[in-house]
């Protein structure tokens, strides 16, 4: 398979734009927030459309601040170059190839294996999951499956529909009013959609349906890009060893790993071997950590 070398500079110093996004402090930035709300906002705007796909990455920005303020990244620019090259691998060859901003890609100093996709396509997994793969191929079926909850919006989707119009209500009277007497309300709609998102991907997880969509997204994604889509299944299988002796992590937030593994059996993936795979595993092996 032919690889393109790019490899994104930038999630070191992305990280401290998002905390100050977010402020030191734990709250939002209000100015940020008013810039954000009235960027294509008219007075007409209807109350009921979707989150825009700049929306999605400003809250995406302000979830990954959040997880960024509870756990550092391990500090290894050869690590975080290497799991972006293999993230925009996957990522472009995806069902949404392309977001606001872009995908980014990094590593969380945590040993439990976990992964978070934020919103606009900020992608996050854990030391932990890192190491729990074998090869390059199970490394992008991990990032093919977290860039699949992405691309199907799952993240915006959690955000609660009667909030979202509450938002949208207070951003058009926000910009009638040049922020003006319902600035406060904007903030704590703001803040509550974030918390949607944040509790969804850190503490409750997606739904099952959701992750068995991309477990099958992320096999089709494997595909595409030239990689195993058996690497999905074989993900899985150490993830289900791992389940069996603990239950922190991904595991309080993801439904049985077995019940994944069967499902995407059933699909009829299957895994690969050759010399692309070989060469791919060398690669990772170099790098891990």
């Amino acid at each position: 398979m032919k690889r393109r070398t790019e490899w994104l500079w930038g999630f070191p110093a992305a990280a401290v734009a998002l905390v100050a996004l977010w402020g030191c402090g734990g709250g939002v930035n209000l100015a940020s927030v008013g810039a954000i709300a009235y960027k294509g906002v008219t007075k007409g705007a209807a109350a009921s459309r979707p989150i825009n796909d700049s929306e999605e990455y400003y809250i995406g920005r302000a979830v990954a601040a959040r997880i960024l303020g509870q756990y550092q990244l391990v500090q290894d620019p050869q690590l975080t170059l290497y799991v972006n090259e293999v993230g925009q691998a996957v990522a472009r060859k995806s069902s949404r190839p392309e977001t606001f901003k872009g995908y980014h890609f990094a590593v969380l100093d945590v040993a439990e294996p976990n992964a978070f996709a934020c919103p606009g396509g900020l992608i996050l997994i854990t030391k932990g999951l890192y190491q729990t793969c074998e090869t390059e191929d199970e490394l992008a079926a991990v990032l093919a499956h977290e860039v699949s909850h992405v691309a199907n919006k799952d993240g915006v989707n959690s955000i609660s529909q009667a909030r979202w119009t509450g938002v949208l209500t207070a951003m058009s009277a926000e910009a009638a009013r040049q922020y003006g007497g319902v600035a406060g309300n904007l903030v704590t709609l703001f803040e509550g959609s974030i918390d949607d998102v944040f509790k969804t991907i850190v503490v409750n997880g997606y739904s099952r349906s959701a992750e068995e969509a991309a477990d099958a997204d992320a096999a089709q994604t494997l595909s595409r890009a030239g990689y195993d889509p058996g690497a999905v299944a074989a993900v899985l299988n150490k993830m289900m060893a791992k389940e069996k002796g603990g239950a922190g992590g991904i595991f309080k937030t993801h439904p049985p790993t077995a019940d994944r593994l069967a499902k995407l059996k059933a699909k009829g993936v299957e895994g690969a071997t050759g010399k692309e795979v070989q060469e791919r595993t060398k690669r990772f092996q170099k790098v891990k950590i």
